[in-house]
């Protein structure tokens, strides 16, 4: 008898835990015919920005915007020669906002125990065109925040962050966006807290910030047919919002379990050297995104699981500095060496709040096999 496949994420089992509450809430919504605006986009804002901390909210089409928007309005729109200071390890979505905002990435290296930004490097990338910092919450865990916003304030930068990974996720008491400017969500299905679609967020403490967003990603408007500005169409809509809205009732114990499957990851791997796992470090509360490890011969490792019927993941396997798009910034694979040696390495293990002890075991078992092999 074949052993039954584990995805990396598990969106139908998500579905069918909460069916009865998510059919409703969408005949609700298809009931109003609201579906651009109305009652769930106005209602979801709310209880967003109020689970993000108590602040205000732009909802926008996707996370990609909510990182464009952000750098755009904060900064006003660039000319190609100022720039944002991220990291090399993320998915292409960090470089993409900051080009399209009008600005030129500036790439720093890695911390080789957390994947996140190496907040020591900062202060040598600042340069007299610098603009703003957008660290990456990366596979569910905040950037040392205190130290990032400790070179933003001595040199007056702004601060975006990329929280597209990061729904639930602490740094020092505080969530996304209570310390930076703002910190931009993504709800791909995919995320801790994800749409049936593409969708975004802005959350910030600045209304005024939340606000002129908001507008942007609404064709500029202040009335119907009234434009204050030349914005554009990236509207997450009223359906969205109603699957978001019975979603966050549930994602911090969603965030709990899926906590509890990296413990039993980290036990199961526990004093395995072939296996290096990702650090979270003291003052950090993980929300598990992903649970990512780093092994030689990845590549073959994984084709070995998937043909267990494991589907394991790779985020991400080429590096911003390295991507034909961003060649013309003039870096070498060797400029970030941290970076394109874990690039190589990084290997995400299946990781969804559904998931049970004996499915953790068979991945780290078969995981083993296909290393030792």
């Amino acid at each position: 008898m074949t052993a039954k496949a584990i995805p990396l994420v598990d969106l139908r089992a998500q579905y069918l835990a909460h069916k009865q509450e998510l059919d409703a809430a969408l005949a609700e919504c298809v009931e109003n015919a609201r579906f651009i605006g109305g009652p769930d986009h106005e209602a979801f804002a709310g209880e967003f920005a109020d689970w993000c901390g108590g602040g205000y909210v732009a909802l926008v089409g996707n996370g990609t915007h909510a990182l464009e928007f952000a750098l755009r309005e904060l900064l006003g729109p660039g000319d190609g020669v100022g720039e944002v200071i991220t990291v090399s390890h993320t998915f292409i979505a960090t470089g993409e906002a900051i080009v399209n905002a009008g600005y030129r990435p500036v790439f720093v290296d890695m911390d080789p125990r957390t994947c996140l930004m190496d907040t020591g490097a900062l202060e040598a990338a600042i340069r007299p065109d610098t603009r703003a910092i957008v660290p990456v919450h990366l596979y569910g865990q905040m950037v040392e925040m205190d130290k990032v916003m400790s070179v933003a304030r001595h040199h007056g930068l702004k601060v975006v962050e990329d929280a597209a990974q990061a729904h639930g996720a602490w740094w020092q008491g505080k969530r996304p966006g209570e310390l930076g400017d703002a910190a931009c969500f993504s709800f791909y299905p995919g995320k801790n807290l994800g749409a049936w679609g593409d969708g975004g967020a802005v959350f910030t403490r600045d209304a005024d910030l939340a606000g002129r967003i908001a507008r942007y990603a609404d064709h500029g408007r202040e009335d119907k047919y009234l434009h204050d500005v030349a914005g554009t169409n990236s509207r997450l809509d009223g359906l969205q919002a109603a699957v978001l809205r019975v979603k966050l009732r549930h994602l911090d114990a969603w965030n709990e379990a899926r906590r509890g499957v990296a413990a039993w990851y980290d036990e199961l791997l526990n004093g395995d050297e072939t296996v290096v796992r990702t650090e979270t470090r003291e003052d950090a509360v993980h929300a598990r995104h992903l649970y990512v490890v780093q092994i030689d011969s990845r590549d073959r490792v994984l084709a070995a699981l998937k043909e267990k019927g494991i589907h394991a993941g790779v985020h991400y396997p080429v590096p911003l500095h390295e991507q034909p798009v961003f060649s013309h910034l003039g870096y070498a694979p060797e400029d970030l060496p941290v970076t394109s040696h874990a690039a190589r390495r990084v290997l995400s293990l299946p990781l969804y709040p559904e998931l049970e002890r004996a499915d953790a075991e068979r991945v780290v078992s078969t995981l083993k096999e296909a290393i030792s092999s």
